[in-house]
């Protein structure tokens, strides 16, 4: 995502945070091309210039221009400026990025709101996917009662996550729907309601009326309008819309993944004054996150998204078999075994590219074409095909063994060879790198020695 948008920025900020000193013409210049890479990421000629010209007044103070560093104060003005278009900042904004649901003994309901075809109903399910993970009992609820198989897709997507779902089929009154879920929702002791409303093509007024009744009867928590990031400055303007009409209390970004572009993430803040709440980043119920507008920053800055990076892994990787891991390195006990384990966790985390993106520096440097998938897959596929005695000891693994793997995986004994020379020589290396982590100064040594 943002890729354009961050080769550029990250090009004009790099010319400016080399300098010992800067003058205003290095300011100009380089405030001139963000612009131009803002405007060409879509983002709404309100936003720019609000950003340029707050952008220029801080940078030509006296506190950049005669700062010990002045390039990195520059680029530290330029984040932050991007931070507050981008949502909130501080402790407040925090809590304004996030749900504000009540206590577990008193029902919570989240109105889902959006038109046909933003993937509404998708995100209703994987909002309910999180809360589960977060200790909450949600429960959907269909109100979509104009889309045809809406609540069936509900139903087959709360099948997959393990979440109840109540859906009248036949019903043509969202609201009795809706006072039934309820009613069912008290006896069962569920604590959020998530209701998955109509959707049009487009906004017309017997959509907004339903969803007029349907608030006014459920009294939403919440009120987040669902919107695909693909369509720019349109999902900019429906988010507006339906603030005036509806009233909004956040906005959800489907498609985030795919969109190169970054205008309508840009620009939602400041023009509907909604905080933007998560970002879809995939097709699968776990591609859902909260948007943190100082780790998007980071990225378009190409500084990366470690603390993500790292909350992906803690999802994936139990802090007690990490530790266990780490030790089996030190040893150089790390089997065939634990390399397929990895390998599955790597998948559970999500597309190489997105973790990619996440790590300071590789903005744009790799894209997803440059990696071998094909081999990865080959790899869990050989490893697959061996016993668990073969991966936890590869040194019995003799010529005949290695021809019923290669046979078992649909693979050349030549290729089973190479991956136990592989793993041999990766096996060394982290045994290195596992005692360097606890020698900081030896780490960064052997850093630099790679640059």
């Amino acid at each position: 995502m943002f890729d354009k948008l961050t080769q550029k920025v990250s090009d004009a900020l790099r010319f400016v945070a080399g300098k010992s000193t800067i003058t205003e013409k290095n300011i100009d210049d380089a405030v001139d091309t963000i612009k131009m890479a803002l405007l060409e990421a879509d983002v709404n000629l309100r936003v720019v210039r609000r950003f340029v010209n707050s952008t220029i007044e801080e940078a030509k103070g006296e506190k950049v221009l005669r700062a010990v560093d002045p390039g990195q104060q520059f680029v530290k003005i330029v984040h932050d400026k991007l931070v507050s278009f981008l949502g909130e900042t501080g402790p407040e904004g925090a809590a304004a990025q996030g749900l504000k649901l009540r206590g577990p003994d008193v029902i919570s309901t989240v109105l889902m709101l959006g038109l046909q075809g933003s993937g509404k109903t998708t995100s209703s399910a994987k909002l309910a996917l999180r809360l589960k993970k977060e200790g909450r009992k949600p429960l959907l609820v269909a109100c979509d009662l104009v889309r045809p198989a809406a609540m069936e897709q509900l139903a087959v997507l709360a099948g997959q996550i393990g979440v109840p779902v109540h859906k009248e089929d036949g019903a043509t009154d969202s609201v009795k729907v809706y006072r039934n879920a309820m009613t069912w929702a008290k006896q069962n002791l569920i604590d959020t309601v998530i209701i998955d409303t109509t959707g049009r093509l487009q906004i017309d007024e017997p959509m907004m009326q339903e969803l007029s009744r349907l608030k006014d009867d459920a009294q939403p928590d919440e009120m987040l309008l669902v919107a695909d990031a693909m369509t720019g400055q349109s999902a900019v303007d429906i988010a507006k819309t339906f603030d005036e009409k509806i009233g909004l209390t956040g906005v959800i970004l489907t498609k985030f993944d795919s969109d190169t572009r970054g205008g309508a993430a840009l620009s939602l803040k400041t023009i509907t004054g909604k905080p933007l709440k998560f970002v879809g980043t995939g097709e699968k119920p776990e591609d859902f996150e909260p948007f943190h507008p100082d780790r998007i920053a980071g990225r378009i800055l190409g500084m990366g998204d470690v603390v993500s990076l790292v909350e992906k892994a803690q999802e994936v990787i139990d802090q007690k078999e990490a530790l266990e891991l780490q030790k089996k390195m030190e040893k150089e006990n790390f089997t065939l075994e634990d390399w397929l384990d990895q390998l599955r966790a790597v998948k559970k985390m999500g597309s190489l590219q997105s973790m990619l993106e996440m790590i300071p520096g590789m903005q744009g440097q790799i894209s997803e074409d440059d990696i071998d998938k094909a081999d990865l897959k080959r790899q869990e596929v050989i490893l697959s095909s061996m016993t668990r005695k073969e991966r936890a000891n590869h040194l019995i693994i003799g010529p005949t063994r290695r021809s019923r793997i290669a046979r078992g995986s649909g693979t050349s004994v030549a290729e089973v060879a190479r991956l136990i020379k592989k793993f041999e020589k990766m096996r060394g290396m982290m045994k290195k790198m596992a005692k360097m982590g606890r020698n900081p100064a030896a780490m960064q040594q052997m850093m630099g020695g790679m640059r």
